[in-house]
């Protein structure tokens, strides 16, 4: 099949995909197509990439220009989600006061800005920060929030999943890189490296995995041949592409996150099952990846007992000089002379610590890792208190929550605009009464939980 004909094909397979997960009784609002824009970008490339008008980074020094296209782009969609949320400030005032710990952080965040070496790079990646958080609360202030989360991920992943396909088998300039040091093809879709590329299966994968098992076990099981059928092929395309990606870190979170929404729509745990389970699950990761590697689990992942190089990385970095309790600044570690000497030392040329809570030490030293782990705690409660409300938003917002914890210990994930933190933001949030719809969650959930939630 050429390029022209395949791109046709995939565009109307595209719109077809829309065409299945359409609701009749859920109503679009256009301002939902914002956070998705942001969404899109942050989980493929930027304008400039898209345009082919940016350099490529050979250098730490190109780090700090940035782009002006792709400032401008997403300048214009944070404005864009301001205004929405100006308009909503009913729904926005509460949600802000129920997060109160989430916001700390941030402006934590903010603060360490001022003791960066480069301020305004600082700055800038501070408000990429915040445009993630508003995006947040523009899909959680919708009228109906639950459908605005299903929407939010079946319109990103409908446009990412696809094309990733299209790009890789059809469009090899697009869809492809050579690595020189490997000597061997890899495949990004429509990334820019075979680990985002990985990152969108895992996020979006997840996505409609969760739609599939809702068809599955809903009241709504007649009416929703569509999107099972539309969710189905975007599944099988997304376990498609992670055999081409080749991410053991977002193949493995893949599976956990999918084993939790099975188990929690299946059947209705209570918060010791649920913690449990959380508990077992992090500390089997933990104990086979960094306390035994030698266990086998790191090696039936395909990998060695270094991670690939992680743990030279971890020793090499904090031996860096930072300051232990206030770090180097929000976004400063891997910037000027720290950035040069380790693209020296190492052939793969990293820019982030390949762990993001060794990452949030090294920005924000130890009074970071205090509040953000607070968040955790606190993210965490929030995230068991909505499964024992709705299991079926539950389920997914505990998937994510989880796939971000582990995907953390091997992957920087907590980092201005990656899909995983816009994910884990969206799963912890606290949703209060005033912001929540009550007459939805009715017709959501079981007998059984509605009389739970009425207690």
């Amino acid at each position: 099949m050429s390029q022209g004909i395949a791109t046709v094909v995939f565009a109307l397979g595209i719109l077809g995909l829309f065409w299945l997960d359409r609701h009749q009784k859920s109503r679009a609002f256009p301002a939902l197509w914002i956070p998705v824009a942001w969404v899109v970008l942050a989980a493929s490339r930027g304008v400039s990439q898209w345009l082919q008008l940016g350099p490529v980074v050979e250098s730490p020094e190109q780090y700090l220009e940035g782009s002006p296209i792709d400032l401008v782009v997403f300048a214009g969609l944070l404005v864009g989600g301001v205004m929405v949320l100006l308009t909503r400030g009913r729904r926005v005032g509460p949600l802000l006061r129920a997060n109160g710990p989430l916001l700390v952080f941030f402006l934590y965040c903010a603060a360490s800005v001022l003791w960066s070496d480069y301020p305004v790079v600082a700055f800038k990646r501070w408000t990429k920060a915040v445009g993630n958080l508003v995006m947040v609360l523009v899909v959680l202030t919708d009228p109906d929030p639950p459908s605005a989360v299903k929407r939010l991920l079946a319109r990103s992943g409908f446009l990412l999943i696809p094309l990733s396909v299209l790009f890789i088998k059809y469009i090899p300039d697009l869809g492809r890189r050579y690595d020189t040091t490997l000597w061997a093809p890899v495949y990004v879709g429509v990334t820019d490296n075979k680990n985002s590329l990985g990152v969108v299966c895992l996020v979006f994968g997840l996505g409609s995995l969760w739609r599939c098992l809702g068809a599955l076990y809903g009241a709504e099981r007649p009416r929703l041949a569509g999107p099972m059928i539309a969710h189905g092929a975007l599944l099988a395309m997304a376990l498609w592409l992670f055999s081409k990606a080749n991410s053991a870190t977002s193949l493995g979170c893949f599976l956990v996150g999918g084993a939790l929404i099975a188990v929690t729509r299946r059947f209705t745990l209570r918060p010791r099952a649920v913690h449990i389970l959380a508990v077992g699950l992090v500390s089997l990761c933990l104990f086979g990846l960094l306390l035994a590697p030698a266990t086998g689990l790191v090696q039936a992942m395909g990998r060695d007992p270094t991670l690939t190089g992680r743990t030279q990385l971890w020793e090499e970095v904090l031996r860096m000089g930072v300051d232990p309790w206030f770090g180097a600044g929000f976004e400063s570690f891997w910037l000027g002379k720290r950035a040069e000497l380790l693209w020296e030392t190492y052939w793969w040329h990293p820019n982030e610590a390949h762990n993001g809570y060794l990452e949030i030490f090294l920005t924000l030293g130890w009074l970071g890792v205090a509040l953000f782990s607070f968040v955790l705690v606190w993210g965490y409660r929030n995230v068991v208190g909505s499964l024992r409300r709705s299991r079926e938003l539950g389920s997914v917002r505990l998937a994510y929550f989880m796939v971000a914890v582990i995907y953390n210990v091997t992957e920087a994930a907590f980092k201005v605009m990656h899909p995983v933190w816009i994910m884990f933001i969206l799963a912890i949030l606290a949703t209060p009464v005033a912001v929540r719809r009550p007459q939805f969650d009715r017709e959501t959930r079981t007998p059984q939980e509605n009389r739970a939630a009425s207690v």
